[in-house]
């Protein structure tokens, strides 16, 4: 179940970040709101990840998983940059996710 929550946990994490952008600095009520509550899942949900996962594992690939969906997101939704040595990276950061997991018991 804890690595269930920390997937669900780190989806949260994409939502708040794109969050982030869409409220403007938290000038607009409503993506506002939707970054604040989806900060609170994610935490949350990261918290009883850690009840039985090593909080460096679950900490790592939490932000990993935030890391990989803000970038894409950005590619898709702002236009951000898309090249093959930012694939590449995105590459590497999904290679430590499954490292760590495949390597905690």
């Amino acid at each position: 179940m804890a690595w269930l929550y920390l997937i669900i946990a780190g989806i949260f994490e994409v939502v708040w970040a794109m969050g982030l952008k869409y409220s403007q600095g938290f000038a607009k009520l409503f993506p506002s709101l939707v970054t604040l509550g989806a900060m609170v899942v994610s935490f949350y949900l990261l918290a009883l990840a850690t009840k039985s996962l090593p909080i460096g594992t679950a900490y790592a690939i939490w932000t990993g998983i935030g890391a990989i969906g803000a970038v894409l997101l950005g590619m898709i939704l702002f236009n951000e940059p898309v090249n093959i040595l930012r694939i590449v990276f995105l590459y590497l950061i999904l290679v430590g996710i499954l490292g760590l997991k495949f390597t905690t018991v």
